[in-house]
């Protein structure tokens, strides 16, 4: 039996939109990072992002420089509250060169559980992405047990 290395749970997800101090910089990053490919931007008058698109193996996301008070970049909270999950064809090479582009490794790529092989990394704009390539296809049951065996 093949596995997929994206389940298909996941390939078509919630598109987040993030904010980030210095988007046109984020957008570079993250092509050199994640090789992501830059779908599209809006420039401001003042050389802000107004809102841009980037697409990271397959999943889309939007992104901006905050405006208003209702939208904040981590760095002007003192951190994040959401995790960025995506997963890809093979997290030791996209870890490998996220960390030489300048992320800050949190999670050394790993065997998990869960069935996936998995690497947390944190950008330099404060957002924290979780990586992931899939191993192995689960049972709730089987997924229940192994957490089980290992919290216990």
């Amino acid at each position: 039996m093949t596995v997929s290395t994206i389940p298909e749970t996941y390939r078509n997800a919630v598109v987040a939109h993030i904010m980030i101090d210095g988007a046109a910089r984020a957008i570079d990053f993250y092509v050199r990072a994640f090789g992501a490919q830059e779908l599209f931007r809006l420039d401001g008058p003042d050389g802000r992002v107004l809102h841009a698109e980037v697409r990271i193996q397959g999943s889309t996301l939007m992104l901006g420089d905050p405006e208003g008070p209702d939208f904040r970049a981590p760095t002007a909270l003192g951190g994040t509250t959401v995790g960025l999950h995506v997963f890809v064809d093979d997290v030791d090479t996209l870890a490998r060169r996220a960390t030489a582009a300048g992320a800050e490794l949190l999670q050394q790529p790993a065997d998990q559980f869960h069935g996936d092989r998995t690497a947390i990394l944190k950008d330099p704009f404060g957002h924290v992405w979780v990586f992931l390539t899939h191993l192995e296809d689960l049972t709730p049951a089987e997924l229940a047990r192994r957490a089980r065996d290992l919290f216990v």
